[in-house]
């Protein structure tokens, strides 16, 4: 009877109260089970560590030998200013396919498009011509990519400045026909994110012309984009109706830009400009293109790349020679350090960013005929600063399905100062989302960057060795994770 009692339990409990020999089995799997745990854990602590290490010899590699920086002098100062379709644009095409020849790439090849060409002529002139104020005063100015000139006699004619495109609606034709129109909307300053700042003001720039051109002005001045105040004037593209008459466009200095506003506040202006932009017809150019084949996964694709074109007034330092060579020095760092890609790693240097995005379009065309999947592609297109992570664009099923991989990589990225957010990737790279891989930008400090983008100032001395190779260890870094892990 005292038996009983065991008996019903052991019906309800077969584990709880086993006999002798049950508890001799349960002890031995709790004893697998615990090592298995255990291994798993050391295994995976074990991997962290040489995770670690890895990266930190990336880092250490590119500070100490990297090239990055050499490169950028070469094609800054050696090949120069390289708008698309021009002389230094085949020269740049020329010399980044020998660099890349000699990194060790299985394949270096060329890849056609073809780019407008869209020629300055002598530098833009501006004036201030009857101010009771100042009385005759130049203005500090340049023309703005891809627009046509004012002819040899320039125009004259009174200033009308508005903040925004609804302004000039209410406006009207009735006002604004034979004027020069002045955009003068800064960027927000306020706003910490300097690419939402240049956002949120660049729309002026882009369509500016065509807008008032619609209602019949004699040509437009922007305020150029930048955050602080300052001399130089900045370039930038410039885009027309097919539908509207097109219109000189120029723009004009900050410190400038204000001084103008505030005499138009007490009286009329006449400004007497001229410009001398022609566009051309459209010529051949070429991405360049490395490509090391991967051992394990050669149909996925890793890409890493910046836009070798650049505008023409500066050395395209920061926009974009910082991303070409960054891009050049991930697989250099890597084959240095005896690392075999599983995927294929490609380097793109696409041609035609800044005024037309004919290389983008030829590459994403090429790769989805070709059925390719491009796991990640990282773009590099915000200056050579100090790097602070990385922005993420994809389509929506890559946040579900890869990017909350990313995640599990934060310990080994924060020691270095990166994080991830949402956003953005780069112009070049963006129209490979639909191929469902995950698509990110080196996101570098962006405090200073307009201070270069699109002027003269934006010179190879611009660029610190030491920020500039951080950013490219940063991408190797990203690169080495997701070719060794995968995304899925």
């Amino acid at each position: 009877m005292q038996n009983a009692p065991c008996s019903g339990y052991r019906s309800l409990f077969k584990i709880a109260l086993p006999d002798f020999g049950s508890v001799a089995i349960v002890k031995t799997h709790l004893t697998l089970l615990l090592l298995l745990a255990l291994t798993a854990n050391l295994s995976g602590q074990s991997e962290q560590k040489e995770d670690a290490f890895f990266i930190k010899s990336i880092f250490s590699a590119t500070l100490a030998d990297g090239e990055a920086h050499d490169w950028l002098r070469y094609l800054c100062k050696d090949v120069g200013p390289r708008l698309a379709g021009s002389p230094g644009a085949s020269a740049a095409v020329n010399a980044t396919k020998f660099m890349l020849d000699t990194l060790g790439f299985d394949t270096v090849y060329l890849q056609p498009c073809l780019v407008p060409r869209w020629v300055r002529g002598p530098e833009a002139e501006a004036r201030i011509v009857n101010s009771e104020q100042v009385g005759t005063e130049a203005l500090r100015v340049t023309s703005l990519g891809n627009t046509i000139g004012t002819g040899p006699g320039g125009i004259t004619a009174p200033v009308v400045e508005v903040h925004d495109f609804d302004e000039l609606e209410a406006l009207g034709e009735e006002v604004v026909a034979g004027k020069i129109v002045f955009f003068n909307r800064p960027m927000d300053v306020t706003q910490l994110n300097t690419f939402a700042a240049y956002s949120g003001a660049v729309d002026q720039r882009v369509y500016g012309a065509a807008k008032a051109g619609k209602l019949g002005a004699l040509g437009v001045i922007i305020r150029s984009m930048a955050t602080g105040r300052n001399d130089v004037p900045h370039t930038g593209t410039n885009a027309y109706d097919p539908e509207v008459e097109p219109i000189p466009a120029i723009a004009v200095s900050t410190n400038d830009a204000d001084m103008l506003s505030r005499l138009l506040d007490k009286e009329e202006i006449r400004i007497h400009f001229s410009s001398h932009g022609q566009m051309l017809d459209p010529v051949p150019s070429y991405n360049v293109i490395g490509e090391k084949r991967g051992t394990t996964h050669p149909d996925e694709i890793i890409l890493v790349g910046g836009h070798l074109d650049s505008w023409d007034i500066g050395e395209g330092a920061h926009d974009d020679g910082t991303g070409v060579v960054q891009s050049m020095q991930v697989y250099q760092t890597l084959r240095r350090l005896d690392y075999e890609p599983q995927r294929t790693l490609r380097c793109v240097l696409f041609m035609n960013e800044e005024n037309g995005l004919a290389g983008a379009r030829a590459y994403w065309a090429a790769s989805n005929a070709a059925n390719e999947f491009h796991l990640l592609a990282i773009e590099s297109d915000r200056g050579g600063f100090t790097p602070r992570g990385f922005s993420a664009q994809g389509d929506p099923s890559v946040f579900t399905d890869h990017y909350r991989r990313i995640n599990d990589w934060l310990p080994l990225l924060e020691p270095y100062g990166l994080g991830f957010t949402t956003g953005g990737s780069g112009a070049d790279i963006g129209g490979l989302e639909s191929q469902k891989g995950l698509l990110l930008g080196l996101l570098p400090d962006t405090q200073r960057y307009f201070d270069y983008h699109h002027t003269a100032a934006d010179v190879f001395e611009a660029v610190s060795r030491r920020e500039l190779h951080l950013g490219a260890a940063s991408m190797t870094s990203m690169v080495y994770l997701i070719d060794k892990y995968g995304l899925r």
